[in-house]
């Protein structure tokens, strides 16, 4: 099988003129699996847990001390719920995209599914979401004039003026490289998972299934941890102010 970079998802069909794409099939696959698993394991809380409730409570706890731990008590309940919504969302449509039949399963001649992170489209616009959160906390906490400040400023002209517009390249940096570190290693896992399996399909193709599920838990975490570092960062008062 050929797998070729495509930047633009294979579109299954149109809503009105609205057109639904594999990825975006995908992607809302992996949000009612969210969904129905937080249901299911909220649904009963109880003082003695159940295996589930057990399980998503070490999760949950885990990732609201890390988060904690870097934002702080007070600035970690507004962080944590959109940093952890992150990570489990990327995590489970990784993993969903190991399950048999992506890229297999065809509809008019285009793969049904396809893991959403191979599509650049969708890795881009996480990416936005997190700076666009980012930058909306930066004005929260340091107040507008203060968010400038971190951009503008005549003081030892042009040394600040520059410094500023490196700051807002940097930024532009850190959107193109969450989503292609994102991407490219997705896509590349799942360029070697066909290449394997079109060689032998059972046996073989094991040990990277393995590999690509280790992957796809870290990349969730880096994207996780990455923006949470950008959103302490861009709001903290301390440092320099030019």
């Amino acid at each position: 099988m050929e797998h070729a970079i495509v930047l633009k998802p294979e579109i299954l069909g149109f809503y009105k003129n609205f057109p639904v794409t594999n990825t975006l099939l995908v992607s809302w696959i992996a949000m009612a699996v969210l969904i129905i698993t937080s249901v299911i394991a909220t649904r009963r809380v109880k003082m003695i847990p159940s295996l589930l409730q057990n399980f998503f409570e070490m999760i949950i706890d885990f990732g609201y001390t890390t988060v904690s731990d870097l934002a702080g008590s007070k600035k970690a309940k507004v962080f944590f719920p959109i940093c952890m919504t992150f990570f489990l969302f990327i995590l489970t449509a990784n993993w969903l995209g190991l399950l048999p039949g992506f890229g297999t399963i065809k509809y008019n001649g285009a793969p049904l599914l396809r893991s959403i992170n191979s599509d650049l489209n969708m890795t881009l616009s996480l990416a936005l979401v997190s700076a666009t959160l980012t930058h909306f906390f930066a004005i929260k906490y340091l107040g507008l004039a203060g968010y400038l400040k971190r951009w503008f400023s005549l003081q030892l002209f042009p040394v600040f003026l520059f410094v500023g517009f490196l700051e807002i390249i940097s930024e532009i940096t850190k959107v193109v490289s969450l989503s292609f570190r994102l991407f490219g290693n997705i896509f590349a896992g799942e360029v070697v998972l066909t290449t394997v399996s079109s060689i032998m399909a059972f046996v073989i193709p094991l040990p990277f299934y393995f590999l690509e599920i280790i992957v796809g838990f870290v990349q969730a975490a880096v994207f996780m941890m990455l923006t949470l570092v950008f959103m302490v960062l861009l709001s903290e008062k301390h440092g320099v102010q030019h």
